[in-house]
């Protein structure tokens, strides 16, 4: 098949929505496909468009691409919300020329406005306010409805979202798939594990409210006191060192390592010298980190909640507490800190639930959704 992938973030490969991309790519091609990508930077090395309208300026610049050459691929796979404008094009100026399309997606936008509304309450998430709300309602929302609702098919990263894309947009069964996302083979590596407590925790992922780092700095917060040996590493959070650190009381500052960027050759090492993986997220699709964590035989925890809920059996492979609960995170990361034996089952049992989910089997599934699309046809009228 010629396949074409296109998702509107820069080609970096450290990102999570970006490594997604580049091991789809990778792994299609290994099965003998030809595939092209196309980023943001690829497409609109200089953008025009207000930067808030971004996402539609690149929307209508891969379906003005896509027409133009409509016969160079077999099948094109639009991560949601981009592939909105060729979705509604098909729709109404159709033409047996048109190839099919596949949306990608990672979760739903539903969890993400019903977490952040929630945390507006709390006087969090000051972006989030009811304007911002709005306008994400009227702008971002309405560009994923028509990305999902114009689509052939579907692959969708975590169970929820898979569900709620059938469900709410009346696709027929058999139309949108669960395909996770999956984990390199560098990532599975042999862990010695502590006798003694474990005292080095481990977050990797954006600093970002969503992410439920504001539960991370109170759980910390209220482990450090009783625990001087406590050390905590924050690492890929994108931001300035000290705009991290000030969300921590002074007196627990110095505990504190930020590593605002680390390459993807560094990660296997950094979770090697981790004793515990804590992922609080509010809203994810299917964390990227969670799985190398996992796949590097770490004792997670994380939240009951979207993609990580799909990998995490409680107290089987890891510890589950339930989302925007700080008092349950730390009871979580204590439960692991004082029982090795906890954290070598778990973590063992992590791992070997992080083998089915290697890029190279995730590649076989995407590949079924590829084939099905490319055999219902070329568009010739209404979807």
């Amino acid at each position: 098949m010629k396949i074409l992938i296109a998702i509107g973030v820069l080609r970096q490969r450290e990102a999570g929505a970006a490594g997604v991309v580049f091991n789809h790519t990778e792994q299609l091609i290994n099965l003998g496909h030809q595939v092209d990508c196309w980023f943001f930077d690829d497409v609109l090395p200089s953008p025009r468009w207000p930067a808030r309208f971004r996402d539609l300026e690149f929307a209508f610049a891969i379906s003005a691409r896509i027409r133009r050459q409509p016969l160079q691929y077999d099948v094109v796979n639009l991560h949601a919300p981009w592939g909105c404008v060729y979705g509604l094009s098909r729709k109404w100026f159709p033409s047996a020329n048109l190839p099919p399309y596949l949306f990608t997606m990672q979760g739903s936008e539903e969890r993400f406005v019903r977490a952040m509304k929630f945390e507006h309450q709390k006087g969090r998430a000051a972006n989030f306010a009811w304007k911002n709300r709005a306008w994400h309602r009227f702008y971002h929302q309405t560009m994923y409805d028509f990305s999902i609702s114009t689509a052939d098919y579907g692959a969708v990263a975590n169970r929820e979202g898979w569900i709620l894309s059938e469900l709410k947009y009346g696709h027929p069964p058999g139309r949108i798939w669960f395909v996770p996302n999956g984990v390199g083979v560098e990532f599975f590596q042999a862990r010695e594990f502590a006798e003694a407590s474990a005292n080095r925790l481990l977050y990797v992922g954006t600093w970002l409210d969503r992410k439920g780092v504001r539960y991370l700095v109170d759980a910390f917060a209220a482990l450090a006191g009783p625990s001087p040996e406590l050390q905590f590493t924050i690492a890929g959070c994108i931001i300035p060192v000290e705009e991290v650190k000030a969300y921590f009381p002074a007196e627990i500052r110095n505990r504190i390592s930020v590593l605002p960027f680390v390459s993807r050759d560094a990660m296997p090492a950094l979770y090697s010298s981790h004793d515990i993986f804590v992922f609080p997220s509010l809203v994810e699709g299917m964390p990227l980190t969670l799985l190398e964590a996992m796949a590097a035989a770490m004792p997670v925890v994380t939240t009951n909640t979207c993609g990580m809920a799909d990998l995490i059996e409680n107290e089987r492979n890891g510890l589950l507490v339930p989302p925007a609960d700080a008092e349950a995170l730390t009871c979580a990361i204590e439960r692991f800190r004082n029982s090795p034996e906890m954290s070598r089952n778990l973590g063992l049992c992590a791992q070997d639930t992080a083998r089915r989910y290697t890029w190279d089997r995730i590649a076989l599934l995407l590949q079924q959704v590829f084939q099905r699309a490319t055999k219902s046809g070329r568009r010739t009228g209404p979807v």
